[in-house]
């Protein structure tokens, strides 16, 4: 096995400990969206040694695919905005399932790293005025969205901390190793002290004082997704299986508006496979003015909810997903309506404000200032994840998390728009302090500090064995008792798919887990279909062993055992929580009215 050292070329030897030959302390990041840029270049800028892993090119995140911008309030904001007002728009959006503490700090420290954002080269869009453009978005009570390059804002961010990271590492100050995909954490008496990893197929090792994970979400769970291939629950599953704790996963958000590919485009055959690169259509474009339609031209939101389009998006999301099985089409897609805008604010409006949607339906055959646009809900974003405190320290020694992959408290049972990309900032920014500060004791996380350490109301424990696995291990992870048990029973009323288009002996793939986890764990849930997800992700498991960890091995069949890890970790929280909540909808949920009427949320109706 190679191992890498400093800014050195993969080779034998090298201390064995974190430090380099200076003896600056070693940091490890693992994923390269905007927590794991930022952070690095935080750590690298400070003196600390950085090693930067991402597993396929730097610009492989869901970073560079985010459209709506980064919320915070500025020194000087809209009229009539707070801190205030944002801490209660994240906690109303997040359904009383946050973390206060955790979101207070993040909403009170925003200004400060948009500033050190800056500093690194982002320029985000100025207004009339010349101070910076703020838009307003769903469940946000004031403009407060910063946005870089209109609706292009996710690339130009990623892509100035990249070009950021690439000059450091020119300098000599910044190891960055690309095509790397992190297959195990190294450990040593119970601390992780390592990564070790494929490089371009080898196996490879690199070790330091500490590592931090951001490598993303999982949307590949899921048939419909808004996020790139990479996002194959890789941090989750590394954090698992060294012993971490995890939080929250039964909350996974669905994005309401994602392109459904080659429907009702005039030249869908020359239209670009969306499969593979899934375009989401930004809720900004619905707080501009868009309506949804279904598919006999009726407008059908305000049905649903008294905010209609505006409603936060599980809302959004439920409520296509209802009224397509209402129409008796559970598969379909309905249609998001732009020309209004267009008429309202003048021809060419939508091109300027939208450049990169302009650009991208146009592609798919669609004129979305003359012509609907097809759109269905897709996994977009995942509340839970690897436990995390203030400091962003997860339950073992040594091991950070920030983004996507953790656990906060944050994003509750349902992130508030445009939250996400600052809690990545925020929270990597915190872990480097902590990590520079030098404090090694790394208690474990403090009552005070740590959201909620279990994912159900039943109190189910995503705790796994302290002691880690060998990285040759030939054993499973030891899963939560809820992927053993029985099925759930349900009065299911309603009419959801039964099926995932194969029967009781599908063989394991990756396409029939996503058509699994879609038709019984999606949108809407109820505890027949998670049994029978469970028993069929329990299936897979024997032959599959997702807790094994080999040695060497194609990149794939490492997402292939991540994926389905997450997966069984994500219907055994779903199956635990009962009731429905935020983005965690139980239709056999006895509270939940017959009417299908959704819980208030933050109106923008009042701005």
């Amino acid at each position: 096995m190679h191992r890498v050292e400093g800014g050195g070329t993969p080779g034998p030897g090298g201390p064995p400990c974190g430090r380099n030959a200076a003896g600056r302390p070693r940091l490890i990041v693992v994923g390269t969206g905007i927590a794991g840029l930022y952070a690095a270049l935080l750590a690298t800028d400070a003196g600390a040694d950085v090693v930067l892993l991402s597993k396929g090119k730097l610009r492989d995140s869901n970073t560079w695919y985010a459209q709506g911008g980064i919320s915070a309030v500025l020194d000087g904001p809209a009229p009539g905005d707070t801190v205030a007002a944002h801490i209660a728009d994240t906690l109303q959006a997040g359904a009383g399932h946050c973390h206060e503490a955790a979101v207070r700090l993040m909403c009170a420290e925003a200004r400060r790293d948009i500033a050190g954002l800056q500093r690194f080269g982002v320029q985000f869009d100025c207004g009339s005025d010349g101070g910076p453009a703020l838009g307003l978005e769903a469940a946000h009570s004031a403009p407060r969205i910063l946005h870089a390059g209109g609706d292009a804002t996710g690339a130009k961010v990623a892509g100035a901390l990249i070009r950021a990271v690439f000059a450091r590492q020119a300098e000599g100050t910044l190891t960055v190793r690309t095509s790397a995909h992190a297959t195990s954490l190294l450990q040593q008496d119970g601390k992780v002290v390592g990564v070790e990893f494929l490089h371009h197929g080898i196996r490879a090792a690199v070790h330091g004082d500490a590592v931090l994970l951001a490598t993303g979400g999982a949307g590949q769970l899921f048939a419909q997704t808004t996020n790139p291939a990479v996002a194959t629950a890789d941090g989750l599953s590394l954090a698992v299986r060294a012993g971490a704790e995890v939080a929250d996963l039964e909350f996974f958000q669905f994005h309401p508006t994602c392109l459904v590919s080659g429907a009702g485009a005039a030249n869908a055959a020359t239209a670009p496979c969306l499969d593979r690169d899934p375009l989401l259509i930004s809720e900004a474009v619905r707080g501009e003015g868009a309506l949804l339609v279904d598919g006999n031209g009726k407008r059908f939101m305000r049905a649903y909810h008294p905010d209609a389009e505006l409603a936060p998006r599980d809302v959004v999301s439920r409520s296509i997903a209802l009224h397509l099985a209402k129409l008796g089409d559970s598969n379909g897609h309905v249609y998001l309506d732009a020309r209004a805008i267009e008429a309202a604010k003048g021809q060419g409006f939508l091109a300027t404000r939208f450049p990169t949607l302009t650009e991208r339906t146009l592609a798919a055959g669609i004129d979305w200032t003359r012509e609907l646009v097809p759109v269905a809900p897709a996994a977009h974003y995942w509340m839970g994840g690897v436990r995390t405190d203030l400091h962003a320290r997860t339950t073992v020694p040594g091991l950070y998390a920030a983004g996507e992959v953790a656990c906060t408290g944050v994003q509750g049972a349902n992130r508030l728009a445009s939250n996400s990309l600052l809690e990545g900032l925020v929270f990597g920014r915190r872990a480097v302090e902590d990590f520079l500060s030098g404090d090694r004791g790394w208690d474990a996380p403090r009552g005070t500090d740590a959201p909620r350490a279990v994912s159900a109301a039943a109190g189910l424990p995503l705790t796994h064995a302290s002691a880690p696995l060998p990285r040759d291990a030939e054993s499973d992870v030891t899963f939560p008792a809820a992927l053993k048990g029985e099925p759930a029973q349900s009065s299911l009323s309603e009419s959801l798919p039964a099926s995932f288009g194969g029967g009781d002996d599908t063989p394991f793939s990756r396409e029939a887990l996503r058509r699994l986890m879609t038709a019984k764990a999606g949108v809407l849930r109820n505890g027949v279909l998670l049994g029978e997800a469970a028993e069929t992700l329990g299936r897979w498991d024997a032959v599959v062993r997702p807790g094994a960890v080999p040695a060497g091995g194609h990149a794939r069949d490492h997402e292939d055992r991540n994926l389905l890890l997450a997966a069984q970790l994500l219907v055994a929280a779903a199956l635990a929580r009962r009731d429905s909540l935020g983005a965690h909808y139980r239709s056999d949920d006895p509270e939940e009215p017959d009417t299908n009427s959704l819980r208030p949320k933050a109106s923008l109706l009042n701005d």
